[in-house]
């Protein structure tokens, strides 16, 4: 009996001064701070460049030079060029139309026999006149018959030039019974037919100069100051003030490009839009394709070249005008800059950042001044590709 209960007393005692042995013997464990894992970030470096700026604008091309065709004599049209018609060409001298001309040459051929006549009777005035003079020496003319014959001297003068004054407008009458072009261009619309009578000052169509053609581009006031142009200046500007501009349109399945020069701006402010205009003039002679007059295009302008000039993604501009620099310990840090324009998806800064310094271009939804990051420079990051759409 006593050795049943003496065994399991053993057992136990030893069971206990074995972890007795073994919690004062095990070491002692120290608990270890977790170190947090720097984010990554992409940086690009700054680097300060020269940038030439543009500006950018669209507008509808109108002809430099519109006119109305308008006869300066009244008649029936006889004659219509083919060239005469909606969105015909013609050249500079071309006729165009002409109109019946027998009463103009019968006018002209009075006019003729007027001045015939003036011209005999002055000629027999004149020399009475020179007669009565030399008789005068001789006293065998009295004083009374050279004032009457000087009278009809100046009086067949005065006849010879109104003939003369009738012959001219009687020939230019004939010759604008025929009217030509006053330059090279196409015919914008057309309103005449053979057999018409058309009147004195009547319109009978529109052509425009197809030599050159305009574009007149709206630009915002806060544009203007990437804009080498003279404030205030009125009247077309000189040559080497002219800023270069590239108009671009698609057109019949092709993007087509077109070179010009902005030639002038105008005084007026558009009270609706707030937008100064300025007008981009084309050469159609310097054009592989002419520049066709309707057609709506977009246009760049060449603006100011600054120096100095930091570029930067859009996204890299946090709370107002400021960015996230990284210093050299891999810590955020926030700097104020002083942007010179938002273009598109990058901004332009012209001071606040210093050569090589490391600029944070991710998006941060939470950005502490002074936290450590972990850079990774834009050449290093992978390239993400788009993601491709399917129909």
């Amino acid at each position: 009996m006593t050795r049943k209960i003496l065994i399991p007393a053993v057992i136990v005692a030893a069971s206990i001064f074995g972890a007795v042995t073994l919690l004062a013997t095990s070491p002692e464990l120290e608990p270890a701070g977790v170190e947090p894992i720097p984010t990554a970030v992409r940086v690009r470096e700054v680097v300060p460049e020269a940038i030439q700026l543009t500006v950018h604008s669209q507008g509808t091309v109108i002809p430099n030079t519109e006119s109305e065709l308008i006869p300066e004599v009244s008649g029936r049209v006889v004659w219509i060029s083919p060239a005469l018609v909606n969105g015909g060409y013609f050249e500079v001298g071309e006729s165009l139309l002409r109109l019946e001309d027998n009463d103009y040459r019968s006018t002209l051929e009075r006019a003729r026999s007027s001045l015939t006549r003036a011209e005999a009777e002055f000629e027999h005035a004149r020399f009475e006149y020179q007669r009565l003079k030399s008789l005068e020496d001789r006293q065998l003319a009295s004083r009374s018959q050279i004032e009457n014959q000087l009278r009809a001297y100046r009086v067949a003068e005065a006849s010879l030039r109104d003939a003369r004054a009738a012959f001219d407008q009687a020939s230019r009458d004939l010759a604008r019974t025929e009217i030509k072009a006053p330059f090279a261009g196409l015919v914008r619309q057309e309103s005449v037919d053979i057999g018409q009578f058309v009147s004195r000052g009547q319109p009978i169509a529109t052509i425009y100069a197809g030599d050159q053609a305009e574009v007149r581009l709206p630009i915002a006031d806060r544009q203007l100051a990437f804009l080498n142009l003279p404030l205030g200046h009125r009247g077309e500007l000189a040559s080497e003030q002219q800023p270069d501009v590239t108009l671009t349109a698609d057109y019949a399945g092709r993007t087509l490009t077109w070179q010009g020069k902005i030639v002038r701006t105008e005084a007026q402010i558009d009270t609706s839009s707030r937008m100064v205009h300025v007008i981009a003039r084309v050469s159609n002679k310097d054009q592989e394709i002419p520049l066709s007059v309707g057609l709506f295009v977009n246009a760049e302008i060449e603006g100011l070249l600054v120096e100095d000039v930091v570029v930067m993604p859009r996204n890299a501009l946090r709370n107002g005008n400021r960015v996230l620099v990284v210093d050299a310990d891999n810590r955020l840090h926030f700097r104020d800059i002083d942007p010179l324009r938002l273009y598109r998806d990058e901004v332009l800064i012209q001071s606040g950042l210093a050569p090589g310094e490391r600029v944070c271009v991710s998006p941060l939804q939470t950005a502490i001044d002074g936290m450590i990051v972990k850079p990774v420079s834009e050449e290093d990051s992978p390239a993400v590709a788009p993601p491709e759409f399917t129909s």
